[in-house]
């Protein structure tokens, strides 16, 4: 509905159950995304949280401040049309995940590469009874094919919703491990995230902090919050 309608028109937003899950209505008339698909979402759950954010439009419509909304446009528009190819684009990640490839110097770097990944590749091992190998430098490594196929399976069984949440964990941090480590709460969200930020936190400490830098980073943060928030709703019943 972003493109078409810029400023607030209704007066109610209410969510409905409907036979394919919850409706979210404006005045008693769905919501529709860009391709002017209802705004049907999977749990109730879900829909108050986009009702809400409708329901905090003041004046002026301001995408920015709708993240669940734009996620399930998202879902509904694209992602339920390409789930499988979404899926197997994220599972791709663990060909060159992350914490695969560490650095080759200076040796504090890689201590803290070590400290902060080496118990990643651990928990990925134990959860899910397949072996990732980690390498030095960025030449390519490759990845036991069995290990890879055990991954995509994981990720093609997620549900159109659940992986749209999910896409915003693998591609904002870089790592397919890191994603998956936080939606089974491995650790708390907030460290998760900064496991996926050892180089940045490296480079800031030797080099200072950029002011552009750190604005890019508290909006890739809030995406990664938001995409995790998205996940889980879309589960809760």
């Amino acid at each position: 509905m972003f493109p078409a309608v810029k400023k607030r028109f209704w007066k109610e937003v209410t969510v409905e159950p409907c036979e394919t899950g919850h409706a979210v209505l404006l005045d008693g008339r769905n919501i529709r995304t860009p391709a002017k698909t209802p705004v049907v979402l999977p749990t109730q759950p879900l829909a108050e949280e986009v009702a809400a954010e409708w329901r905090n439009v003041e004046q002026e419509i301001d995408p920015a401040k709708m993240p669940m909304t734009r996620r399930a446009n998202a879902a509904l528009d694209r992602v339920s049309r390409q789930r499988q190819e979404v899926a197997e684009m994220l599972a791709s990640y663990a060909e060159t995940d992350l914490i695969c490839y560490r650095a080759t110097h200076p040796a504090e770097l890689i201590r803290r590469q070590a400290e902060a990944w080496d118990p990643l590749l651990e928990w990925v091992q134990d959860t899910f009874e397949i072996r990732l190998v980690a390498t030095s430098g960025v030449i390519h490594v490759s990845q036991d094919t069995a290990s890879l196929q055990r991954l995509g399976e994981v990720v093609s069984k997620m549900g159109v919703f659940p992986l749209t949440g999910f896409h915003d964990l693998v591609t904002l941090t870089g790592s397919l491990v890191i994603a998956l480590a936080a939606i089974r709460q491995y650790r708390p969200l907030a460290e998760m995230w900064q496991l996926s930020r050892v180089d940045e936190a490296w480079q800031e400490q030797l080099w200072g902090v950029d002011e552009e830098a750190v604005v890019q980073e508290k909006h890739k943060r809030a995406d990664f919050l938001d995409g995790f928030r998205f996940y889980r709703l879309s589960q809760m019943n």
